[in-house]
């Protein structure tokens, strides 16, 4: 992965690479399929997570993703690595001294496998996100067949988040300019006073839109986002790595069947 920053557009990194190329339907299955392979994966078999994650991070090269953008996405997993250390003081079963703690062997086991399964299926999230337009993303999801109510929530909740972002950031600027929310308390209370304003202030903005598209005649399905499918070739080339990751995981499961 390069070591130097990259435009970026919302989570997209605007670079030019095959995995950018790549529709992103094929894209969607090629993680989910990764991720399949990756949860079916024994806990332990630590050589065959390894050689998935470096499949994983090959891909993120490929797709010329920078490794801080990445590291700094990676933090999104913070909750399953705190649950992973946890597991090993909470588990039962026969215990090892690892310097002034005892550990439950069997939650190291877990508690590790759970932490580098987590890494791995995030980090094919990032990659999907980072090489993939919001637009891009709905159109693939609406060539899966995806239900069209699904597509149609989707589309409405990328375009109103940043809106309702936007908003959010004037009203904290208005009330700091006016000397507002000084102090722990004060601020939290006026977060809470302006979430639940928001909340109320969201809602009469999605009855309004709803009425406008009604009135525009809007019959309960979006127009499609996009035409045209992948190729044969597209889809050879991005079920590469979900097919590596399964070659892996049978190697790694024929090499521990007792003879």
């Amino acid at each position: 992965m390069p070591g130097h920053d990259a435009p970026t557009d919302g989570l997209l990194v605007v670079v030019d690479s095959p995995v950018h190329r790549l529709p992103a339907q094929t894209k969607v299955v090629a993680v989910v399929a990764v991720v399949a392979v990756v949860v079916l994966t024994p806990r332990g078999a630590w050589w065959v997570l390894a050689a998935q994650g470096a499949l994983v991070a090959l891909t993120a090269t490929v797709a010329r993703l920078p490794v801080r953008l990445v590291l700094r996405r990676l933090l999104v997993e913070a909750p399953f690595v705190v649950f992973a250390v946890l597991m090993p003081f909470v588990a039962e079963g026969p215990r090892v001294q690892v310097g002034p703690f005892s550990l439950s062997h069997a939650g190291l086991i877990g508690g590790g496998t759970v932490l580098v399964k987590a890494t791995i299926g995030v980090l094919a999230a990032v990659v999907l996100a980072a090489t993939t337009g919001p637009r891009e993303l709905l159109a693939g999801l609406e060539r899966l067949r995806l239900p069209a109510v699904l597509v149609a929530i989707l589309s409405f909740m990328l375009r109103y988040v940043g809106v309702i972002a936007d908003e959010l950031h004037r009203v904290r600027v208005a009330r700091e300019a006016r000397g507002g929310g000084q102090g722990d308390r004060a601020g939290l209370a006026a977060v809470a006073g302006g979430v639940g304003t928001r909340f109320v202030r969201t809602y009469e903005r999605g009855e309004r839109v709803q009425q406008a598209m009604l009135a525009r005649g809007y019959t309960g399905r979006m127009p499609a986002l996009g035409r045209g499918g992948a190729t044969t070739a597209q889809w050879a080339l991005a079920l590469v790595l979900p097919t590596a990751a399964l070659m892996v995981l049978l190697v790694g499961l024929a090499m521990t069947v007792p003879r």
